[in-house]
């Protein structure tokens, strides 16, 4: 017979079987990252868009894989504290010599709440918080490199550009290095300071997203200190540098929780998300490492920040602001800006979907280009707080409506399944608690979000105004994802003339309706718009109400056309500077006449 093997031996192979597929899951997802490169260089969208893909699904094949090989191996001690808590000890030692050391914590962590299915934290079994107080490596060069001792800006946008080697020559490059040199100039003037730069520290990888290569540092000026991005675009004629990003807000859309996550390469995350966060302070590091495509990590780095700050305060998750959903109940915490999203037991009438269809068009956002519009959400499982920090009002609807998700056992309120979100202002309530000029604003961007949606692909389905929020930033964007579909699924129709009085005055139809029937006409009605913000938003997006418009749309998506939503307003752009340039230098693809950021 084959000896046992001993509990030391045993947490010694577990250690490593995990170690060595957190190495497997870090060499596939930097070598997809790196495949982003080429497909910027060749034009390939499609493939750009399948590695972004397979690499969003890569975490979770690979966790299972190492699961199932944990199971096999522990076999019957699976489940033994004693032995995981060695397992944690040893892979801590492990790691000690990576410089993704926390990503590897954050790997264990996935493992064993999967094992456990642990409720709340226990630190004998997974990194609450890492086992290193400071770096266990340290850094073997900056992340950026330093650009100074320069006669202008020109020469130094030229230096800084030439050096990244991006694979294709540009169309002319001294045109838009001069193009670039005056909105920095004017943007340094308008700040009160001398039109130079006494030097850049521009981060070493070009970060890829859809077709987009942006270059991303800051630019000093005496005592000032600016984000600067440069984004390249590669049309047909070759290289140009598009647009020049100045400002926190620029960049802070760039890097949103709203839009899909960067390929860039980070042998070293940390210093990273560190030298990001000095451009971007408003940004917690979860969000960051999330942009990066860390996106696990980010959720670890999340629920630490969530916890750290009940620790640091006292008010009470409450529900939230806005009309209650059918779907789903929605709490937050005042003092902290997320909402957590519960799926309830019953759905009210009207919806008919299963819970099982929700988190599947969860999954549908997850995977998808959210050009901007969508907001991103994090699965957790098994939370668990103190009952102590809910108001009484929101436990009880929670038993009442959750009660399959939700529990109280003792002092303690346990959460099943929740997804938590950044907050926004509801736009129904944003609307009438603003200004008038700041409403007007909001229905033109909610137009624009709709129409950003639909060029990737995506119908809203409800156009409520409830569904839609409006960020810090001043965007609108969705959040409400249970009638989601596609664009190319819908059947956009005109709506019949009736042929009569009675047919006219009918509550119900008086013509066959399917499944999957949309009336454009009829927009204007869900939105709930009246007076100036009606007009206003006619005014700008009178072509959502046709059905022609998303018939045409509808033939471009379905040839394969990749419609561009660019993340930075078009005066940001170089095109808004050029004068007489041919129309094979980036010319606005829009969907439609839209005011909107217009189409990368």
């Amino acid at each position: 017979m084959i000896k046992p093997l001993s509990d030391s031996r045993l947490a010694n192979l577990g250690a490593n079987t995990i170690f060595f597929s957190f190495q497997a899951y870090q060499a596939q997802f930097c070598n997809l990252t790196k495949k982003a490169r080429q497909c910027f260089i060749e034009h390939d969208w499609p493939g750009m868009y399948g590695d972004s893909l397979e690499r969003l699904k890569l975490y979770k094949r690979i966790v299972n894989e190492a699961v199932a090989q944990i199971q096999e191996m522990l076999n019957e001690k699976i489940e033994d504290k004693l032995i995981w808590a060695s397992i944690k000890a040893v892979y801590s030692s492990l790691i000690a010599e990576r410089d993704e050391w926390e990503l590897a914590e954050t790997f264990f962590n996935s493992i064993t709440r999967r094992i456990f299915a642990t409720v709340g934290l226990d630190p004998q079994i997974e990194f609450v918080d890492s086992d290193f107080d400071m770096p266990p490596t340290r850094s073997k060069a900056k992340v950026y490199c330093t650009y100074d001792k320069h006669e202008n800006i020109e020469s130094m946008l030229e230096e800084i550009v030439q050096d990244y080697g991006l694979g294709a020559e540009f169309e002319d490059l001294k045109r838009d290095t001069q193009l670039a040199t005056r909105l920095i100039e004017q943007e340094l003037v308008r700040l009160g300071a001398e039109p130079k730069i006494d030097r850049a520290e521009m981060v070493k990888s070009v970060f890829y997203r859809n077709k987009g290569a942006y270059l991303v540092g800051r630019i000093f000026n005496g005592g000032l200190c600016l984000p600067f991005v440069l984004a390249i675009l590669h049309p047909s004629n070759g290289l140009v540098i598009d647009g020049v990003l100045l400002n926190e807000d620029e960049v802070g859309i760039l890097f949103s929780f709203t839009r899909s996550y960067f390929h860039v390469e980070a042998s070293r995350p940390y210093d990273l998300v560190r030298f990001l966060k000095t451009l971007l302070p408003r940004k917690r590091r979860a969000e960051l490492y999330i942009s990066i495509g860390y996106n696990k990590h980010g959720k670890t780095e999340l629920y630490r920040d969530l916890l750290n700050h009940l620790e640091a305060s006292n008010d009470h998750f409450v529900l939230a602001r806005g009309i209650r959903g059918m779907v789903m109940i929605v709490f937050t915490l005042p003092s902290f800006e997320v909402v957590v999203k519960i799926i309830k037991d019953r759905f009210d009438e009207p919806k008919t979907m299963t819970r099982r269809q929700v988190m599947a068009q969860y999954n549908l956002v997850f995977e998808h280009d959210r050009a901007g519009r969508l907001v991103d959400a994090q699965e957790f499982e098994h939370l668990k707080f103190e009952r102590n920090r809910f108001s009484e009002e929101l436990l009880q609807e929670l038993l009442q409506v959750a009660s399959k998700t939700v529990c109280v056992k003792g002092d303690y309120v346990i959460i099943d399944h929740a997804y938590i979100e950044r907050r926004v202002t509801p736009l129904n309530l944003y609307i009438q608690e603003t200004d008038l000029a700041s409403a007007k604003a909001a229905v033109i961007e909610c137009g624009n979000a709709i129409k950003d949606l639909a060029a990737t692909n995506i119908f809203t389905g409800d156009m409520l105004l409830k569904n839609f929020g409006v960020t810090r930033h001043g965007r609108v964007v969705f959040y409400d994802y249970d009638e989601l579909s596609s664009i190319t699924s819908c059947n956009f129709r005109l709506m019949p003339q009736a042929s009569n009085d009675d047919e006219e005055m009918a509550a119900d139809p008086w013509f066959s309706v399917g499944e999957n029937d949309v009336f454009p006409e009829e927009f204007t009605r869900f939105l709930g718009l009246s007076g100036e913000l009606r007009k206003t938003f006619v005014e700008y997006h009178e072509d959502l109400f046709k059905a022609s418009f998303w018939q045409q749309l509808q033939t471009r998506l379905k040839q394969g056309e990749i419609i561009d939503i660019f993340p930075y307003q078009p005066s940001s752009r170089l095109l808004s500077l050029k004068e007489g340039q041919p129309e094979a230098a980036i010319a606005f693809s829009s969907v439609g006449q839209n005011k909107s950021f217009n189409t990368l």
